[in-house]
């Protein structure tokens, strides 16, 4: 029942990192941007 407990869990904080990445996607920000474009070269829109 804990191993049940601890799995749903982890699931549901999974689900909501997964949630975070995507509406920051939708927003123009991405992990791989650090909106330094001197260095990605601009591709960021900045």
């Amino acid at each position: 029942m804990g191993t049940l407990f601890v799995g749903l869990i982890l699931a549901a904080i999974i689900a909501l990192v997964v949630r975070s990445m995507i509406k920051d996607k939708k927003n123009g920000k991405s992990l791989q941007c650090g909106h330094d474009c001197k260095h990605c070269g601009g591709h960021c829109g900045q």
